[in-house]
């Protein structure tokens, strides 16, 4: 094979549709928008307009609230870290936020990493994060090793 003999497969490649642009091309003249009227002239936005009726979206209630400051942790699973352990990308000395972005296992801090129970830990780890469950904590603990929460002051 040749790069002259290099082709698309038939039907990858559809061509566009260029609206306007003269009778022979089937969407001539009027470009497929009709005669007159609102909609087939430019600078119209209508989507959501009932004709002056009170639109759908305003006669629904509106629930909940979303909190504008509210803060993302990165989510660990302790199965993930036992993994990472065994693989021996962490040290299971001292394992601290920053190592677990080296490590790979957690991509960017955001507002802190949290530590969930999911999985087994069944190395002694020191572990040292802005967050963890309850489960999370005895599960460590239970393996022989612990986990510190660091206080809200120091993470903020």
């Amino acid at each position: 094979m040749k790069l002259h003999e290099l082709r698309d497969n038939p039907g990858a490649a559809k061509k566009r549709t260029r609206v306007a642009r003269g009778p022979g091309s089937g969407k001539g003249k009027m470009g497929g928008r009709g005669i007159k009227g609102q909609k087939s002239r430019s600078g119209v936005s209508i989507n959501g307009y009932e004709g002056g009726q009170m639109p759908l979206y305003q006669r629904l209630p509106k629930r909940g609230f979303n909190k504008p400051n509210r803060k993302a942790y990165a989510v660990v699973n302790l199965g993930l870290i036992q993994k990472f352990i065994d693989a021996g990308k962490l040290d299971a000395a001292e394992i601290t936020e920053d190592s677990l972005v080296a490590s790979g296992l957690v991509r960017r801090k955001l507002d802190g990493i949290r530590v969930l129970a999911k999985g087994e830990l069944t190395t002694k780890a020191t572990i040292a994060v802005t967050g963890a469950s309850k489960a999370a904590v005895e599960a460590v603990e239970k393996a022989g090793g612990a986990l510190t929460v660091a206080t809200a002051a120091a993470a903020e």
